[in-house]
């Protein structure tokens, strides 16, 4: 791609918005259990999420949660290739302390 997909005000806007959002499951509270949840996301055309995969979580429902909070999120703005949108796979951990 010629320019990659951009979340509104960034990445870190990205994972500030995930931050506030995620709500750390009971389970995981009673268990002081932390870690990272590894997914995947495919941004479309139009700048909406789809295709969200969470691959690797630590229990206790972390996974379901950011699956949750990651439907919540805005459009993005979609990647470009060769003058036109295209649909992109973007990856990421999201570490919960």
């Amino acid at each position: 791609v010629d320019s990659l997909p951009k979340y509104p005000g960034g990445i870190n806007k990205f994972h500030i918005f995930l931050t506030k959002n995620y709500v750390m499951p009971e389970e995981a509270v009673k268990n002081e259990a932390i870690g990272p949840v590894f997914s995947t996301i495919v941004i479309e055309k139009d700048g909406t999420l789809s295709d969200i995969k969470i691959l690797r979580d630590f229990g206790y429902g972390s996974g379901e949660e950011l699956l949750r909070v990651m439907q919540l999120s805005p459009n993005w703005t979609p990647a470009i290739k060769g003058g036109k949108r295209v649909r992109c796979l973007y990856s990421f951990p999201f570490y919960v302390q």
